[in-house]
């Protein structure tokens, strides 16, 4: 496809170049148009240290939060929520896919407004709603009091992980995307975790009238309310406007990213990009594994179940569960560090990790039930394959450009998510207890798809680079853009390729990592 044809730029020859409409290239053009000269690795490298400096705490901490927050339902049924609330098993399990369904339902009006608003500001006032629906939690008598603020959760929440591939994307290269995402995911184990020893804690808490359940919704929607009130005033929108680098290092950010091919965001909805993202093989590949992979993730509100069906007491039963948070932080960290040390390595490095997970599910079901140790151990390596998913996050974000684009194949991949984790709580009924073998079943039969699809994703992309490498170099030609200068005069600067908001599809220079 040409860029005439694309609908990226208006079609006028304006001197030796073609001359841009800022609202069609990305919104860095403006910074970097112009820059001639090449942002020396230590001044790059400094740049990076800063950005990580004050965004990555911020992201590792909400995804902590948002994780450990999506769980209090887990960690409330040993804590008595049932019995509180009067939910049958059916109706507990209802409450685990409602979140998803109401995720799923409103994951691409999030994504929408995501790129319509800043980005920080959007997310923050999602936090704030978050943390009250959470707080909610302990007022609720009944069942349809818990559905109403579980679909709050399950709204707000469809913000989060979207966001922070957009941020991601806006100040990473994609390397370091890898290793970045991997690095806020894996918060997810340490919330587990923490979600443990809070859930310890109130277990001791003797209030009259006000149950430790109760007191767990209420302690953490507490800290998710002084998060989101932290992430209104210190979280960056954009490296465009970025409160803590100066001017010339907003500038050096947009030109460390360069190489993605993917510039930085761009405010305005493109019909035709969105028309892309839906007809592109990949988008849906990623989906159809991103769906499979989330049906076990039903094990996370029925974890503590299992553990007490092995014979636990409650105490035990909720140190237990910190387990599979310390797993869940080992397997994504020397997943994305071996994957970002390895080029092209993601697909074979997602795959390897399900191995463990196969080896787990076998024991749970294989080993007898009088065997509690090699059950409590099976169920734990069942935990194993979560860097699959965490790479698969980073990967589509890396293969995909074009900001109407990328917001368009984010929503598809977590509504996907969410359609998995809706599906999975289902598998969990009365007569399938304790053994659960058809529930495991169907986890096994994920867990050898899953690994299959991200050969076949990794075969694709490596197919089109060769087609894409056999191809004629076109005649570069320069396009630019109008600048107003501090005395006022309008001037017309260059502005490379990478920041014409082009598609991966468009830009036929753009080269898919594996």
């Amino acid at each position: 496809m040409s860029l005439e044809s694309s609908g990226v730029f208006k079609d006028q020859k304006h001197h030796a170049g073609v001359s841009l409409s800022t609202k069609d290239v990305d919104t860095g053009a403006q910074l970097v148009a112009g820059l001639t000269s090449t942002l020396h690795p230590d001044e790059a490298l400094r740049i990076r240290k800063k950005i990580d400096k004050h965004i990555m705490p911020m992201m590792c901490v909400l995804y902590w939060v948002q994780f450990m927050d999506k769980t209090t339902l887990g960690s409330a049924a040993i804590l008595g929520i049932e019995q509180a609330t009067h939910l049958t098993t059916n109706e507990y399990n209802w409450l685990g896919t409602v979140f998803y369904l109401s995720y799923l339902v409103f994951e691409y009006p999030q994504n929408l407004a995501l790129q319509r608003f800043p980005v920080g500001k959007w997310m923050s006032i999602n936090i704030f709603v978050w943390a009250v629906a959470l707080a909610s939690h302990a007022a609720c008598k009944n069942f349809a009091g818990l559905l109403v603020v579980r679909l709050l959760l399950g709204v707000c929440e469809g913000s989060i992980t979207a966001g922070f591939l957009i941020v991601s994307s806006m100040f990473y290269t994609r390397t370091e995307q890898t290793l970045r995402v991997g690095y806020w995911f894996l918060m997810n184990g340490t919330a587990q975790i923490i979600s443990g020893f809070i859930s310890f804690g109130t277990l001791h808490i003797s209030t009259k009238g006000f149950e430790p359940w109760q007191w767990l919704m209420i302690i953490t929607g507490l800290i998710t309310l002084v998060l989101a009130l932290s992430f209104w005033f210190l979280f960056p929108d954009s490296p465009t406007n970025a409160w803590f680098l100066t001017p010339d290092e907003r500038a050096k950010a947009v030109q460390r990213i360069k190489e993605n091919q993917t510039g930085v965001e761009n405010k305005r909805f493109k019909k035709e990009q969105m028309i892309e993202a839906l007809t592109d093989y990949k988008t849906w590949l990623f989906a159809l594994f991103s769906a499979l992979d989330n049906v076990p993730n039903s094990l996370t509100n029925q974890q503590t179940l299992i553990l007490a069906s092995f014979g636990f007491n409650a105490l035990q039963t909720t140190l237990l569960s910190c387990v599979p948070g310390v797993i869940e932080i080992l397997t994504i960290f020397t997943g994305v560090r071996i994957a970002a040390r390895r080029p092209n390595s993601r697909a074979y490095v997602g795959a390897v990790y399900f191995v463990p997970a196969w080896l787990g599910i076998l024991l749970v079901n294989l080993l007898p039930w009088s065997n509690r140790t090699g059950l409590l151990i099976g169920q734990f390596l069942t935990g194993c394959s979560v860097p699959g998913f965490v790479l698969s996050l980073s990967w589509l974000n890396s293969v995909t450009a074009g900001h109407t684009k990328k917001v368009v194949t984010n929503a598809i991949m977590l509504s996907a998510y969410c359609i998995g984790n809706a599906a999975g709580p289902f598998m969990w009924k009365t007569q399938y207890k304790p053994r659960n073998h058809v529930p495991w079943a169907v986890i096994g039969a994920c867990y050898v798809v899953c690994p299959v699809l991200l050969l076949v994703i990794r075969a694709v992309l490596a197919r089109e680079n060769k087609l894409r490498d056999a191809e004629p170099v076109d005649d570069e030609e320069e396009y630019v853009i109008e600048r107003i200068t501090e005395d006022g005069k309008r001037v017309e600067v260059k502005v490379d390729k990478e920041f014409l908001d082009l598609t991966d599809r468009q830009n036929r220079d753009f080269r898919y990592v594996l």
